[in-house]
């Protein structure tokens, strides 16, 4: 992936249909980001536009110059301070704002992407139901959906051939990005999760750093 390319891919946004109409037209030349976090036509479920303000300061999609180790295509999970990366060529990648789980709720290390899916069905662990008796009626699975918990896409997580059960999933509540809040797995805004599932594919690297 050539650094050129790499920002061209950026700037298209997404391969999902975006209409300018005249509304967001008018976010756009208030902030150019409104752009990135329109709502998307064309997928299962319509999705909404994400009021760019409710997004706290940093954790907009951008490129980045960016100096690591990994190998372009990587993966990189920062949950410290809440960032996730994909990385490009010659120190370059994109940065995604993320969620991430709770203390007590985390996983970190290092994986592969062994399945992708859109809008996935979300099954919660036996463990979490015992947690919240409330799921109960989810134990075979909620379907897809806007109210999901796993939103437009999923990306799951396998370790040394084993599913962990932790994803990297959507979300359409940006007060959920830049903070830990989740049951370990790592959320995007719908817009970004569609963005980087259209770039990453089956098989990809993934390095969950532990937050220090």
């Amino acid at each position: 992936m050539k650094r050129r390319h790499f920002l061209a891919g950026l700037t298209a946004i997404s391969a999902s249909p975006i209409t300018l109409n005249a509304t967001l037209a008018q976010q756009v030349a208030v902030d150019p980001d409104a752009r990135l976090y329109a709502g998307i036509h064309g997928e299962a479920f319509d999705i909404p536009p994400v009021d760019v303000s409710l997004i706290r300061s940093g954790f907009r999609r951008q490129f980045i110059d960016y100096k690591t180790t990994e190998r372009p295509g990587t993966i990189v999970v920062d949950t410290e301070h809440r960032y996730l990366y994909l990385v490009g060529e010659g120190g370059s990648a994109i940065r995604y704002g993320v969620g991430v789980g709770r203390e007590g709720f985390t996983w970190s290390g290092r994986g592969e992407i062994r399945l992708k899916r859109e809008w996935p069905t979300w099954t919660p662990p036996a463990e979490m139901i015992v947690r919240q008796p409330e799921l109960e009626p989810y134990r075979n699975g909620m379907a897809p959906g806007l109210d999901n918990p796993l939103g437009a896409r999923a990306l799951y997580i396998f370790q040394d051939g084993r599913d962990t059960l932790y994803r990297v999933h959507g979300t359409n509540d940006p007060a959920t990005i830049g903070v830990a809040v989740s049951s370990g797995c790592v959320r995007l805004l719908n817009q970004d999760v569609i963005d980087l599932y259209n770039r990453v594919p089956v098989g990809s690297q993934i390095v969950v750093q532990q937050a220090v």
